[in-house]
């Protein structure tokens, strides 16, 4: 039966979820606060990385962020702030924080990454969308110390007993497949599982066969309140008119636990602040690369070069932190000799807040204590890689038919 469903955020996970929702024969309407031009679906790496195996929530994470709490350059940055929200979700985040339960989220994340690969390749196949980048190059995680190789190599073992093929290189072989520029690496490992894209372009084909559908797209169109009753969401008031819809999805990335907060609900979610780089002019960088020690992401895009990274905890905020734009710059300079960076792209550095939940899952499902609020966030540094695959289950949902994979373990009301 079809339904009217209204999706809250213009994300990549919000347009994905109204592509599938729109191929189920659902009538959509997405509302977004912006214009859907900029933000975290617009500045990240790219990749879709079922290579990615290990969530944030690693032990050892949070006495990472402490030790650098007073250095805002660090790639992994977590701002003083007494923040009754941010000090719960930290102790959630540590209690998610240990080995067994890494253990027990990692094949999750393989399953998830490879069901938006396959979706991703299929939107490209399909030809509805147009022409857009998807390149099968896989992925270099490039170390400069031994102690970096030794990490990554567990991780390749653990990645070839899930069946993901990945190999080692050595500087010789890294030399062949990238032969255009010199790098500072002692070894690599290339996941070959993996892909990457060039998101503004994506998500402009994205919105544009949304819009030709006859899918209704509000941009610049906050919502102000929810009205409910009887464990359901009866109106979705935003400051230009009300909607109601027989289900309601909250896919506003950072901003869904604001919104769930109109609810009573109290979503364990902060922003991680991440930062992009865009070289215009030619790097001869042709691989996608993870700079391990600096912990940042290299992605040659359709007609430039993007160097990304930091995972930033300070609320929800847009502001750029020149320190750690510039500590990106020096981070890639390390690795790539010659490699100069112009003044003029680094002052047009960007940054976007990802929705990080406390043990590196998403949140995917429906509420318990609105039967018709389906949870669609939380995909920290995945979300651009996980949107198809978001968007497939929660139409699945929504169309009450069996999911293509259990998300169980992303329930929204999981217990930390």
């Amino acid at each position: 039966m079809a339904k009217e469903v209204v999706v809250i955020g213009g994300g990549i996970i919000g347009l994905c979820t109204a592509y599938f929702l729109h191929k189920e024969g659902h009538k959509v309407t997405v509302i977004d606060k912006a214009d859907i031009t900029f933000g975290a679906s617009f500045v990240n790496a790219g990749y879709l990385t079922p290579s990615h195996i290990v969530p944030l929530a690693a032990p050892g994470m949070i006495s990472n962020g402490l030790k650098h709490m007073f250095n805002s350059a660090s790639p992994f940055y977590m701002k003083p702030r007494f923040d009754q929200d941010f000090l719960k979700w930290a102790w959630y985040f540590k209690k998610s924080s240990t080995k067994a339960k890494v253990q027990k989220a990692m094949p999750l994340i393989k399953d998830i990454n490879l069901l938006s690969r396959d979706l991703f390749e299929a939107m490209a196949a399909s030809g509805e969308l147009g022409h857009f980048h998807l390149e099968r190059k896989g992925l270099l995680m490039l170390y400069q110390t031994e102690k970096a190789g030794a990490y990554e190599q567990q991780v390749a073992e653990r990645a070839r007993n899930m069946g993901l093929p990945v190999k080692h290189l050595h500087p010789s072989e890294i030399k062949k497949i990238e032969p255009h520029i010199s790098i500072n690496a002692l070894g690599a490992f290339h996941y070959l599982c993996d892909r990457h894209t060039t998101p503004p372009q994506f998500m402009s084909r994205l919105l544009k066969y949304l819009s030709d559908q006859g899918i209704t797209i509000r941009k610049a169109e906050e919502v102000t309140d929810l009205e409910a009753s009887d464990k359901k969401i009866n109106k979705v008031i935003t400051n230009k008119a009300m909607y109601v819809a027989d289900d309601i999805v909250f896919a506003a990335g950072s901003w869904s636990a604001v919104l769930s907060q109109k609810l009573s609900i109290k979503l364990p979610l902060q922003a991680g602040k991440g930062y992009r780089i865009d070289v215009q002019n030619s790097t001869g960088i042709t691989m996608p690369a993870i700079l391990m020690e600096a912990k940042m992401a290299v992605t040659p895009m359709q007609g430039f070069t993007r160097f990304a990274g930091t995972m930033e905890f300070s609320g929800i905020n847009h502001t750029i932190r020149k320190d750690r734009v510039q500590a990106i710059a020096k981070g890639a300079a390390r690795y790539y000799e010659g490699l100069q960076i112009q003044k003029e792209a680094i002052d047009g550095a960007k940054c976007g807040l990802r929705p990080v939940s406390p043990d590196g899952l998403p949140y995917i499902g429906r509420s318990t204590k609105y039967k018709n609020l389906i949870f669609a966030t939380g995909h920290a540094m995945m979300g651009w890689s996980l949107g198809p695959a978001t968007g497939k289950l929660v139409s699945e949902l929504v169309s009450d038919k069996k999911t293509a994979m259990d998300v169980t373990a992303f329930h929204p009301e999981r217990k930390f």
